[in-house]
This record gives C-alpha cells, structure tokens and sequence, in this order.
C-alpha cells in the first residue's frame, strides 16, 4: 500500500514537470545522430546550468547536431565546435 501510494506520488511529480517544459518540446536526448536541431529553449532552473549553456553558444535559435552518444555523454556541434556534455545539460537543450 505506501509502496504504492509513493510511486502515484512519483508519477504525479513527473507529469507536472513535464508539463511545466517549454511547449513540451522534445529535449536533446532525444535527438538523432547527425541531424541539424534548432534550440527552441533551455529548460532548467539552475541558473549557473543555463550561463554554461550560453557560453558554449546553445541558446534559442541557434542550430545544434548530436555527433554521437556515448554511455550518457552527447557530443554536440554548435557553430563549428564540437564540446562533450552529460546527460543533464543535453535534457536541459530543449529542440
């Protein structure tokens, strides 16, 4: 019984944080391998998360590719330089 009354809790957390995302657009990890993306937003409240974002060129409008996925590392191209983030950071890229 609380084993299952945490889990709607859980699942009730989930659902709101996904429905408080930018216009519900899909996040970086979920992307394809070396097709072109425009950033449509950074979803995060980490502030110093989203001054990272900004200085390696990932904010709105700008056009990022996944060049390959390994084990929850993304390397991304954003404007003709190539940078190795983790999983959080690429969730926070929202195309």
């Amino acid at each position: 019984m609380e084993l299952a009354l945490a889990n709607n809790l859980l699942k009730r957390r989930y659902l709101k944080k996904k429905q408080d995302r930018v216009n519900d657009f899909p996040d970086l990890t979920s992307a394809a391998v070396n097709l072109p993306y425009i950033i449509k937003g950074i979803d995060t409240s980490d502030q110093g998360m989203k001054e990272f974002l900004f200085t390696l060129g990932c904010y709105e409008g700008e056009t990022v590719t996944v060049i390959s996925v390994l084990a929850e590392n993304y390397v991304i191209n954003v404007k003709d330089a190539r940078y190795s983030i983790d999983e959080d950071l690429a969730r926070a890229i929202l195309v």
